[in-house]
């Protein structure tokens, strides 16, 4: 987003992201913590299967890009961070995350720390 971006926000309760072919492009910003990731994870999920879909056969779904930001304790308590990881390898520039700990004791794997922010 850019500054005086309209965006839509929603917290917690019963939510789904279902776009459908024709309907334009949107950007989605995913916000989690802890377990909280669970049902962000099912839509990143999705979006993923849409956009290997799209790109073996085109599908009519205009898709936009997935940032992720994803909050736990430390590296440990991030949940499907290999599956996270693997999707962007998968559809980079499509789908990014950036992981944030806030109390991370040990030192950060290789792998994640090109992603990890904190203290």
């Amino acid at each position: 987003c850019t500054l005086d971006s309209e965006v839509a926000l929603r917290v917690g309760g019963d939510f789904f992201f279902d776009p459908q072919p024709g309907d334009s492009p949107v950007n989605l910003v995913l916000i989690a913590g802890g377990v909280g990731i669970n049902p962000l994870f099912s839509i990143l999920l999705h979006i993923a299967d849409l956009h290997g879909y799209q790109e073996g056969k085109g599908n009519g779904h205009k898709l936009g890009t997935v940032k992720l930001y994803y909050s736990a304790k430390n590296t440990s308590e991030l949940l499907f961070k290999k599956n996270i990881l693997g999707l962007m390898n998968a559809f980079p520039g499509k789908i990014t995350c950036c992981f944030h700990v806030t109390q991370q004791r040990s030192q950060i794997c290789k792998e994640l720390q090109p992603h990890v922010t904190g203290k």
